[in-house]
């Protein structure tokens, strides 16, 4: 049997004990994963535990059912929710069917009616399941995906190989329609290590692309196709703003997670304004994927917004594309192995003069471009470095050009962090300037510091708990909470109007708040 998690929300704590032990859950197929006694702990109860279905009252303080509802379904559409509620209004009902609720039930509910409900709901559950994981169907997908002459063009404009020329025609004879001011591709790359082996690496696959093809079902900008083992989508843009765009491939991403138990990753490009350029934007979604390592797994990584300055450049010898890949993602000992590793290969292959003299050109090269993609030329390749075309092509032994390598790798590898690690804390120091000029604002939002910053939420999200380790979320109470200290003490306020000068404008909610934090509610802290 499939087992699916439920999350109980009421401000009454008998009623949640009554349902949550009266109940059979487990012969039903169900878990209780979390309880809330208001809209806002079920919030957050339901981002740490992603519940399947939500039981859940209307009237409560703070934040009632209904607008909890509708939160809930904007963070995982496809969640269950049944709502209940003594009163037996037409109304209510309406915005329950509104918000997607899947039953409304009236005070008082019965086991009966609540084992009716959840046995049809687990069914449901069942079928949706199946639906995306009969391994017939997904095999019948596999083999009859889309038309592999589709597939064959999209390939094709990402390895950039098609004359500009025949794009138009076979645009035409395929169906296919890329008209628009601006085109990006996204990567979704599925990641391997929480694999349970309840479906083959390839039928998994295939289980995301659905996914994916349903997410995007609605969008007549985006095709959905498969690339080098991952699925990419190629979308149409009025605009080269990519901010929105980002933040709902962290949906898409999330919502692998939750209906697959898929952990993905969605790589997206720079923005081209040409057909022929797509595959800069392809190459620019793969770079994005890479960048996990730093950024992790299970969200959107917009290129743009960590690597700004790069550029998609043509590839050039091996050796040193492993090197500036080590350089940018990899850490020093996996950096000083690649030299290595590099050399010893140049060294075995018993080049000749020429060829040495190839193999430096290329290195020079390849370094050059890089230098001047991610804007280090104050630090490389000044007359004042040893680091210029002719001291590289004055180097005669393989030895002195691993110890050159080691040198300039380490110290580009620096530099590179450097300039990361300051954007990252210049964007981090904004945003906490922002909370201390706006949090006596009750709207202030995480969507209202990105709009500000001109990022993400997603990455916004990701680099503000790297550098503070707290959530936006908590981060803005505790300042809000500690600013409330001091009015309660150095200022002799009033608690209603502490809360609205921190930010709330329900002084029972900035109550409840403050005693959480504290153990005590605002009054007796301050007499204490």
């Amino acid at each position: 049997m499939n087992y699916y998690k439920v999350l109980l929300v009421d401000d009454e704590q008998d009623i949640i004990d009554v349902i949550s032990k009266k109940i059979n859950w487990e012969e039903m197929g169900y878990t209780i994963c979390g309880c809330a006694t208001n809209g806002i702990d079920a919030l957050e109860v339901a981002r740490n535990k992603v519940p399947d279905v939500v039981l859940t009252d209307i009237k409560m303080p703070f934040m009632d059912g209904l607008e909890a509802s509708k939160e809930l379904k904007e963070l995982y559409p496809d969640i269950r929710i049944i709502i209940y509620s003594g009163f037996d209004e037409f109304e209510f009902a309406k915005e329950a069917i509104a918000l997607g609720a899947s039953e409304y039930l009236l005070k008082p509910i019965n086991s009966e009616e609540i084992i009716r409900v959840f046995t049809k709901i687990h069914k449901e559950l069942d079928e949706e399941r199946e639906r995306r994981n009969s391994r017939t169907r997904l095999e019948t997908y596999y083999q009859n995906a889309l038309p592999t002459l589709r597939e064959t063009f999209f390939a094709s404009l990402m390895e950039g190989v098609l004359p500009t020329e025949k794009i138009s025609d076979l645009m035409h004879e395929y169906q296919i329609k890329l008209d628009a001011p601006y085109y990006v591709v996204s990567v979704v790359h599925r990641s391997s290590k929480n694999q349970d082996g309840a479906l083959s690496p390839r039928l998994l696959n295939v289980s995301v692309r659905n996914l994916v093809e349903e997410w995007e079902s609605e969008n007549e900008n985006s095709y959905v196709f498969s690339f080098r083992d991952n699925v990419c989508i190629l979308t149409k843009l009025d605009s080269e703003d990519l901010t929105q765009f980002t933040d709902n491939s962290d949906k898409l991403a999330r919502l692998a997670k939750h209906s697959l138990d898929a952990t993905v990753t969605v790589g997206i490009g720079r923005p081209v304004n040409s057909i022929s350029d797509i595959h800069i934007s392809y190459e620019g979604a793969r770079e994005a994927v890479s960048y996990r390592v730093l950024y992790g797994t299970g969200t959107a990584i917009n290129i743009s917004e960590i690597a700004p300055y790069e550029e998609v450049t043509a590839d050039s010898n091996n050796y040193i594309d492993e090197i500036l890949k080590q350089i940018k993602l990899g850490t020093e000992e996996s950096l000083r192995s690649i030299i290595n590793e590099s050399m010893n290969s140049l060294s075995r292959a018993n080049v000749n003069l020429d060829s040495y003299r190839l193999v430096l050109m290329e290195i020079a090269s390849g370094f050059y471009r890089f230098v001047q993609a991610n804007k280090l030329n104050d630090i490389f390749f000044n007359a004042d470095t040893k680091y210029t075309y002719n001291d590289l092509m004055l180097i005669e032994t393989i030895d002195d050009l691993r110890d050159y390598l080691m040198d300039i790798s380490f110290k580009a590898r620096s530099a590179l962090h450097s300039q990361r690690n300051t954007k990252t804390k210049s964007i981090v120091t904004e945003a906490q300037d922002f909370i201390m000029n706006n949090y006596s604002n009750p709207d202030l939002s995480i969507d209202m510091v990105c709009s500000k910053l001109c990022v993400s939420a997603a990455y916004f999200s990701t680099v503000f708990k790297k550098e503070t380790g707290k959530t936006f979320g908590n981060y803005l109470t505790e300042y809000r909470l500690q600013e409330a200290i001091r009015l309660l003490v150095e200022e002799d306020e009033k608690t209603y109007i502490v809360a609205e000068k921190v930010g709330y404008s329900d002084a029972n909610y900035f109550s409840y708040a403050f005693k959480k934090q504290f153990g005590m509610s605002p009054t007796a802290y301050k007499k204490k």
